[in-house]
């Protein structure tokens, strides 16, 4: 939680920093975003570099006492991107201010006199290093003084960012995506999936080889999260697996270039008209798809239904039309998409608006048939706040046509709505441990115990205990409880000098600590529900539901339909005897405030009014 919070006040904190020099710029929203986010790219890139050549240089050979250079092959191995010394951030940021004293030379040889055109030149250098990069990062710093764009390098080499690691930088990165959105996208601003959804699509598909596509594939999240996946399973994603993207907006389409660039992927990647969904098979992968992972925007209207239909990869007919000959909401074009693309084995992993679960008319009869192909899979409920720019609830669906016989029959229902880890009070997500135990639930759905019980496994090795889950937890409860005691006695017995240096070495040991209890309660949470392995719906959780009843229930996929409500915890209050207090209270208030009315009539009265 505390990890979460101080990394929101550092997105707040840069956010404010970079969009006061804007105002300072005079610069357009659309002038500075491009800029600004390719030194975040920049930066992040860098903190990357760092990260894998201190890998690489582990098993360098040596010569002469000092490990061999590293060179871009090594990164293309470790799938990274390579950064020439000219083009690394530590370097643009170190540079002193007298930019012509330097005698810098260009990628063609040309002198350099200021910052703006050193930046520019590292920008080149960067996409010398990645075909898919060419012409697509900001090369326009020359608009910004020395003093401002010297002062932008700066905000974003906060020494935070290094401490916080180099995957935090993505989530900066996807934070000012979503901050400068409004003023640069057509789209009200749907960049990204937050990426415990992501996870969790991937998690649940377990990609490793084939063609993956995303066709709404905004700043190329579901690639990014794949790769590491792939590569995580020891293989490299750019040998196994081949990434297709189609981005309507461009400008989406360079971020999701530079996206996969800075994790060293490679991928085809269509934008502008030719890429729009709706109209076309950008890529003509109808039937031929391993995967498909996509968040589509939700609820999209004025489709022209001529030329969806034109376009094809609707193998349960079109959506509803109206007079206008205009699909009037598009969810169920998407969900036609994603399944048409499949191959005869092919899985499928999408966000959805959750209307349409239970949606009625045309999209219930393509629900309908959906259901009839045996192919639909898990259907999982999100609660509200997963997203940083709108707060809706959303479903995640799977479908797999490679579905064993034994499962053909079977849809598995979860509910989390109710299971999440608050960031703050606009916020969600899932923690690694809760995305896990999401993903455990699948694993006994699809029989596979190895799996679930190697989880079992690694929360042990986590907690460093072998004893039983509940007695891990109530004896790091205990702990917490007394340390409490303790760092507030020695706080309050400390000398005045001392006081900051005792309470922070205390709050570091209770947040240990607390981590700690943070995992052994999520272990609990799980082993309390499925124990060794064996699946069982829970109520309010999850549920294996038959094709049979769910066309008794009108064919909803709703998961709430299936899986019920929990029972709400006995607090062992007597609810007559505390409706009759409540109701007592409420008397009392009534009175006190007729009396305030009359006392306020009166002195109104003596006022003359």
């Amino acid at each position: 939680m505390t990890r979460g919070i101080n990394i929101k006040k550092l997105e707040d904190e840069l956010w404010e920093s970079a969009d006061l020099l804007r105002a300072e710029s005079k610069l357009t929203s659309n002038q500075y975003c491009m800029p600004v986010l390719g030194l975040i790219f920049l930066r992040y890139a860098y903190s990357r570099f760092k990260l894998v050549e201190a890998e690489i240089l582990k098993s360098r050979p040596m010569r002469n006492g000092k490990p061999l250079p590293v060179e871009a092959s090594d990164f293309a191995e470790k799938s990274a991107l390579y950064l020439p010394r000219e083009a690394q951030y530590a370097y643009l940021v170190n540079l002193p201010a007298n930019i012509p004293s330097q005698n810098l030379q260009s990628v063609d040889g040309n002198g350099m006199n200021s910052l703006g055109e050193v930046v520019n030149n590292a920008m080149r250098l960067v996409e010398m290093q990645s075909e898919q990069l060419k012409g697509v990062l900001p090369k326009d710093y020359t608009i910004f003084s020395d003093g401002l764009l010297a002062e932008l390098l700066r905000i974003f080499n906060n020494n935070a960012l290094d401490e916080v690691g180099g995957d935090v930088i993505g989530r900066i990165y996807e934070y000012f995506l979503s901050k400068f959105a409004p003023f640069v996208a057509s789209d009200d601003g749907v960049f990204f999936t937050p990426k415990p959804l992501v996870k969790m699509i991937v998690n649940i598909l377990e990609p490793k080889a084939g063609t993956l596509l995303d066709p709404a594939c905004g700043s190329g999240g579901m690639f990014v999260q794949t790769g590491d996946f792939v590569n995580a399973a020891g293989m490299v994603a750019n040998n196994t697996m081949t990434f297709y993207g189609q981005e309507k907006v461009e400008y989406n389409a360079q971020l999701c270039l530079m996206n996969m660039a800075v994790h060293g992927l490679t991928g085809v990647i269509k934008s502008g008209d030719e890429a729009n969904t709706f109209y076309h098979d950008a890529h003509n992968l109808d039937g031929c798809c391993d995967y498909v992972m996509a968040n589509p925007p939700f609820n999209v209207d004025k489709v022209k239904a001529e030329a969806a239909s034109a376009a094809g990869r609707l193998p349960f007919g079109l959506p509803g039309v109206n007079k206008a000959k205009e699909v009037g909401n598009a969810n169920y074009l998407w969900i036609s998409y994603f399944y048409s693309y499949l191959n005869e084995r092919g899985r499928a992993g999408f966000v959805m608006a959750s209307s349409a679960t239970d949606s009625q008319g045309k999209d219930k009869a393509i629900r309908e048939q959906l259901i009839k192909t045996g192919h639909v899979d898990v259907i999982i409920s999100v609660a509200n706040n997963f997203f940083y720019t709108k707060s809706l609830p959303c479903s995640l669906w799977f479908f797999d046509k490679g579905k064993p016989e034994a499962r053909k029959e079977k849809v598995l229902f979860i509910d989390s709505r109710n299971y999440y880890t608050q960031v703050d009070r606009t916020l969600y997500e899932w923690s690694d441990w809760q995305l896990k135990n999401l993903n455990a639930i699948v694993w006994l759905y699809r029989d596979e115990v190895e799996k679930y019980q190697k989880l079992l496994k690694e929360y042990h090795e986590a907690l460093a205990d072998d004893r039983s889950f509940a007695e891990i937890e109530a004896a790091l409860s205990k702990t917490v409880q007394r340390k409490r005691a303790e760092a507030k006695e020695a706080i309050e017995t400390a000398e005045r000098r001392k006081k900051k240096s005792v309470r922070e070495k205390c709050g570091a040991e209770i947040e240990a600590l607390n981590e700690r209890l943070t995992v052994a309660k999520e272990a609990v949470w799980l082993y309390e529900k499925f124990g060794e392995g064996e699946y069982r719906d829970i109520l309010g959780l999850c549920k294996i539901e038959e094709r049979s009843a769910i066309f008794e229930k009108g064919c909803s996929l709703t998961p709430g339909a299936y899986v019920g409500v929990a029972p709400m915890a006995d607090d062992g209050v007597n609810f007559a005897e505390r409706m009759a207090e409540i109701h007592r209270a409420l008397l009392r208030l009534q009175a006190q405030s007729n009396g305030l009315m009359d006392t306020i009539s009166e002195n109104m009265k003596e006022l003359g009014s």
